[in-house]
């Protein structure tokens, strides 16, 4: 058995890393929008805190949506890459963009009309709902830009352009720590509007994005520069087509999500600095998730590219090093993140506004769940990076969804409305109770190679011919 079998060698490292690395790095500045805003927002209080992270709740289950999408894309994108069909990846763009727009317009609505509801769905109290109905009601005019932001970020990534929507993050996110720093506090001229700052600075750090990748891509004519008439040319047999790939995983997004809201409704009802020492957490924490994101980014594209074009053999075996790999790079950067984590609490905590239960909170989950990534990347390769690159959107949703609803989210009101378990015992009922289940049921799955299910003519062709050298 040679190692690289499992973790690759030069020439598959060299393009993993050359499609990873831009990935990570988009994603470790995209990430850093909320890093900065809630930094920023700790010197207010742990109320304003706790309040913005429930915000951002509603915005994260819009982007989550967005992505389910987006990731329907990527089966089509990556496989049409493959054969350089690119009539076929403008048309998967056009349906892409106005299935994203009518998501992020109707969060957009519902957030504008109800703030004050969706804040409290998180929490009952007075000022929290106050200082979150503020923000989510100027944040919520960011949901259609970030939507189109990912949308076009998908195709650029799926057919190797993967520079260039680092280097319009890079761009974005010092004009949004610039701007976000003025209104919060009324520097460089600006109003001084706190909370509602923040929510600003978002939106128009966010709208800049698609715009100077339209106007890059305009430049350098790739492929999102295309006639505008292919963007529309698709039927009714295209969409349905595009829908029976995307709407699984949105619907596996959605419901993923829906199924954290009720885990995070249940932590914020358990304290309001047990919440914000969680929204610390999954702050810096995000940017750690950066990289894994990339390596999935890379896996989608690799296996993608080979399971289109027919090269089926090379496909699987690119899928069995991502399986190990990633996990892997769990455990490292977990290791990492444990061993830095008063710094990175620590960040938040200038200026004293912060309660010592918040900052004790954050401690103590960030090594509970930096302990358990590697774990959780098990499952978050095989269902994002693998199966859906081979074209089973399904499988992956059913396992998603499943460990979370009937396992994770039952143990986990036993465990704070029943038993009354400490905070911490109940975070680990919960990612304890979704990902062994779900890494079990994922590494049975891509043994089976019943993930494979190419939407390429010369896919099924390769398909066909490597089975028959199986048998």
């Amino acid at each position: 058995m040679k190692l690289t079998n499992y973790l690759g060698d030069k020439p598959f490292w060299r393009v993993a890393l050359r499609l990873a690395l831009p990935v990570s790095i988009q994603n470790v500045l995209s990430s850093s929008f909320q890093l900065v805003d809630t930094m920023m927002v700790s010197r207010l209080g742990d109320v304003v805190l706790s309040a913005v992270g429930m915000a951002a709740q509603w915005g994260w289950l819009c982007m989550l949506l967005g992505f389910g999408l987006c990731s329907g894309m990527s089966v089509f994108v990556s496989q049409y890459w493959g054969v350089k069909d690119l009539k076929g990846i403008r048309r998967v763009l056009g349906m892409g963009l106005l299935s994203c727009l009518v998501v992020s317009f109707v969060f957009l609505g519902i957030a504008l009309a109800s703030p004050r509801w969706v804040i409290g769905l998180f929490n009952k109290d007075a000022a929290v709902i106050e200082a979150g109905s503020r923000y989510l009601s100027i944040v919520c005019f960011s949901y259609p830009a970030i939507a189109l932001m990912n949308v076009l970020s998908t195709v650029l990534r799926n057919t190797e352009r993967v520079k260039l929507p680092m280097y319009v993050a890079a761009i974005t996110t010092v004009v949004n720590a610039f701007v976000d720093y003025g209104l919060i506090n009324g520097a460089f001229g600006m109003p001084r509007m706190g909370v509602a700052g923040a929510a600003l600075a978002t939106c128009i750090s966010s709208w800049l994005g698609p715009i100077l990748v339209l106007i890059f891509s305009a430049v350098e004519k790739n492929i999102l520069t295309g006639p505008l008439r292919e963007l529309t040319r698709f039927g009714l047999k295209n969409f349905g087509a595009f829908c029976a790939r995307a709407l699984p995983v949105m619907c596996n997004e959605g419901l993923w999500a829906l199924g954290i809201l009720v885990l995070n409704m249940v932590y914020s009802n358990m304290g309001y600095e047990y919440y914000a020492g969680m929204t610390i957490f999954k702050t810096f924490s995000e940017l750690a998730f950066a990289f894994y994101v990339g390596m999935g980014n890379a896996c989608v594209i690799m296996v993608g590219k080979s399971i289109g074009s027919g090269k089926i053999q090379r496909g699987v075996e690119d899928a069995r090093r991502f399986s190990v790999l990633v996990p892997l790079l769990g455990v490292f950067i977990g290791a990492v993140v444990i061993l830095l984590r008063r710094p990175l609490v620590s960040i938040f905590s200038t200026g004293e506004t912060l309660s010592a239960l918040t900052l004790e909170t954050a401690l103590a989950v960030t090594v509970l769940c930096s302990a358990e990534v590697c774990l959780r990347n098990v499952a978050y390769v095989q269902v994002v990076g693998v199966f859906r690159s081979g074209g089973d959107t399904l499988t992956g949703m059913l396992f998603d969804l499943g460990a979370l609803w009937l396992v994770s989210i039952p143990l986990t009101l036993l465990a704070a409305n029943v038993l009354h378990l400490p905070f911490l015992a109940v975070v680990a009922v919960a990612y304890l109770g979704e990902d062994i289940p779900k890494s079990i049921l994922c590494l049975r799955h891509f043994r089976s190679m019943k993930w494979l299910r190419p939407v390429t003519p010369e896919g099924q062709a390769g398909l066909e011919a490597w089975r028959g050298k199986k048998k």
